[in-house]
């Protein structure tokens, strides 16, 4: 680690602050979460966190059960830093990795609707899948997440004429812009089994194509943390 850089489990309040401060989106995700604390000179400079992801079936395309991987769901970090994103981000990952030893996969999404290519992640030796997309619904005349519907409604609210019928006569839905899905194995097998999948690095939004792995929608955070993402310091 490079001198003057520390990271170490974090409480969700100084989590929450820098989501709030230094994330685009200004939403914490609302689940338990692992949020692992980042100091530079020792002071506080954000936070990196990880848990299920919106996607409950988020396991599912590489063969694992739901204790095996995760999603990385907030890069919170204040700018002007010292040490770049990507050096954070791979110190994280052995905190995340010795905290949670049966993890074999950590899956992230950059959001090309924001100007994300990923470069952090591409920088970090992450394996880059291709696009996933995912339509949200436009309910009251306001955009929500299909697994915010879902919670709300049941299995009834992925359907347009359900939700035209009992919620929203208007309701539709909207397509969101690509996100880019990346992953970073945590053991030599799994690397092994992704990495013949593994796309070259887009370097532009023009270089991005169309390539979607049924169930790996992107997401802001789960409702329910895995077994392995449970600790004493990963409590909302």
């Amino acid at each position: 680690m490079r001198e003057g850089l520390h990271l170490d489990f974090c409480s969700h309040e100084a989590a929450k602050h820098a989501v709030h401060r230094w994330h685009y989106s200004r939403r914490m995700p609302k689940s338990k979460l692992v949020r692992i604390g980042v100091w530079e000179d020792e002071k506080f400079s954000g936070a990196i966190i990880y848990g299920l992801g919106a996607n409950r079936h988020l396991a599912r395309p590489f063969g694992l059960a739901t204790t095996e991987c995760c999603e990385l769901v907030r890069v919170a970090l204040a700018p002007g830093r010292e040490h770049p994103t990507s050096q954070c981000v791979a110190v994280s990952l052995k905190l995340l990795k010795r905290q949670s030893p049966g993890l074999r996969l950590v899956v992230s999404f950059a959001d090309l609707g924001q100007g994300h290519l990923g470069t952090l992640y591409q920088a970090g030796g992450w394996l880059y899948l291709g696009t996933s997309e995912q339509s949200y619904f436009r309910i009251h005349g306001r955009v929500v997440h299909p697994r915010t519907v879902y919670d709300r409604y049941g299995p009834g609210g992925q359907s347009i004429g359900w939700l035209r019928g009992n919620v929203d006569p208007r309701a539709e839905r909207v397509e969101q812009a690509s996100k880019l899905r990346y992953v970073m194995p945590l053991d030599r097998a799994m690397r092994r089994q992704l990495a013949p999948q593994a796309l070259p690095y887009p370097k532009s939004a023009a270089e991005v194509t169309r390539s979607d792995t049924p169930g790996a929608q992107p997401g802001e955070g789960g409702a329910t943390p895995t077994r392995p993402l449970q600790s004493s310091c990963a409590t909302a």
